[in-house]
């Protein structure tokens, strides 16, 4: 298994000889199907399906900037996994399960606490860092 760590938008590994750190090409790959319909392939909010939605979708691009300059990867990955604590049914992202079902990485959100986590979701918000 690799262990990752994630911070500020890049992503260090420990890793098993052989194996790289965890990128964000899967993750640009996963956010072009499951969530470009949405928030458009420039993660800006416009997606084909945004105008159909109750509520709009997120522009994406500008999480960092609206968190003080750091990106939110915790709360990025819990929005796309379904768990963000408060948040009212009709505004929790679909869950993807094979987000879900990937292998996991052990990932610090910057609390000192590696955490097992599935690979594509960090992957997912490597990607989603990246075009802050």
């Amino acid at each position: 298994m690799r262990k990752g760590l994630f911070l500020g938008g890049l992503a260090l590994a420990a890793c098993v000889p052989g194996q790289g750190p965890v990128s964000h090409i899967q993750g640009a790959a996963d956010f072009n199907e499951l969530c470009a319909p949405c928030h458009g392939s420039d993660a800006r909010g416009h997606g084909p399906l945004a105008q159909g939605l109750d509520h709009p979708p997120a522009d994406l691009t500008g999480l960092a900037s609206r968190n003080g300059g750091v990106f939110p990867s915790a709360y990025v990955m819990s929005k796309i996994w379904g768990y963000e604590r408060g948040a009212a049914p009709s505004d929790i992202m679909p869950k993807f399960q094979p987000l879900m079902e990937s292998e996991t990485v052990l990932f610090d959100s910057g609390d000192g606490i590696a955490t097992p986590t599935p690979e594509r979701l960090v992957e997912i918000a490597n990607y989603l860092g990246s075009v802050q």
